[in-house]
């Protein structure tokens, strides 16, 4: 009977190969994410650290321009829920040619398989390689490479990598929003619909 359930659990294992994910990746030229800002303070330019327009919970910092391998680069880290706690790295390789991107994604592809999600655009102008990632504890990493030859200003030109925890920070998102709600509208506040005039239309037309 023993013999029975020992090989009644061996031949799906056999049918059905287990699946082996890439490990979530937790740092990148030496900076780790849910690290504190404080353990990075040699490589950084504290005095350009700011709120993040717009998610002032979360702060930005810029590294040295000496940082070895990266012409430039930023960290994020929360003001919130973990002060001081890494939540994203954004940092631009020092190469910006096509090649040295195509030799990154092959390696990329190597250690964490096949992308996710493509996130560029359709004329491969502007190329981004998305992975989605889960770590041991259950929070959601985001990994994207891009490459940009085109003059576009919301994208770096050249190459660049980012790294982020986008659970760590949606808790920095949850904290701010329990710390500063936002005041309900009345029925009186709530805008209309179709009750702008020809005349207020105008302010909104470039001229």
């Amino acid at each position: 009977m023993r013999n029975i359930i020992c090989l009644s659990l061996l031949i799906p294992a056999l049918l059905f190969p287990i699946v082996v994910f890439a490990q979530a990746p937790e740092q990148i030229a030496g900076i780790r994410l849910g690290a504190n800002i404080d353990q990075y303070k040699n490589i950084l330019q504290m005095d350009t650290s700011l709120p993040v327009r717009h998610m002032e919970y979360i702060s930005e910092v810029e590294l040295k321009p000496s940082f070895e391998g990266y012409r430039s680069g930023y960290i994020f880290y929360g003001n919130c829920d973990k002060p001081g706690r890494i939540v994203k790295l954004k940092l631009k390789y020092e190469r910006s040619d096509k090649q040295f991107f195509d030799e990154l994604l092959q390696r990329f592809k190597q250690k964490f398989g096949e992308p996710d999600q493509y996130r560029g655009d359709a004329f491969r102008a502007f190329i981004a390689w998305k992975w989605s990632f889960r770590d041991k504890d259950g929070n959601n990493i985001s990994l994207i490479l891009q490459h940009n030859s085109a003059d576009v200003e919301e994208y770096t030109r050249g190459n660049s990598v980012k790294l982020s925890a986008t659970s760590l920070m949606e808790k920095e998102t949850k904290c701010d929003e329990l710390k500063n709600p936002e005041p309900k509208q009345t029925q009186q506040e709530k805008p209309g619909k179709g009750s702008l005039g020809q005349a207020d239309y105008q302010r909104f037309l470039p001229e």
